[in-house]
């Protein structure tokens, strides 16, 4: 696949699925395990999609948005993705409010997957037309 994928996720099993699905895809992904993290990850690669949690320790996944979206010369300007169990309008508004380009409820729905597909740059397209056939 080639391109560059963080996912930031606390949960070890929500961090084995993508993780999975990603390889059964032929590619990879690093895993940042809090907001923290995520913000380490990315001073140190030039990330293209970060698939962000919202709820992690230290430092959620909104603060972590807002601070890699405020400093593109330390943290680069990747693709982010909300990937959380908060389903409501307002946690999708929060997500977007922190920069986040888009929002995807888990478990993750096939159809929003392919709402989201639809909008987004064709790095991420690529990623989410493969989550999408794995789903």
């Amino acid at each position: 696949m080639g391109y560059k994928i963080l996912i930031a996720e606390d949960n070890r099993i929500n961090q084995e699925v993508a993780l999975l699905i990603l390889k059964g895809l032929g590619g990879t992904a690093d895993i940042a395990e809090n907001g923290k993290e995520t913000l380490e990850a990315c001073r140190l690669k030039d990330y293209d999609l970060i698939f962000m949690d919202v709820q992690m320790p230290e430092m959620d996944g909104l603060d972590a948005t807002k601070l890699i979206l405020s400093n593109e010369s330390s943290f680069g300007s990747p693709y982010i993705i909300a990937m959380t169990a908060g389903a409501f309008e307002e946690d999708m508004k929060l997500c977007l409010d922190s920069g986040m380009k888009d929002f995807i409820s888990k478990p993750i729905m096939l159809d929003r997957l392919r709402v989201c597909n639809n909008q987004i740059p064709r790095v991420s397209r690529t990623i989410a037309d493969l989550f999408c056939e794995f789903l």
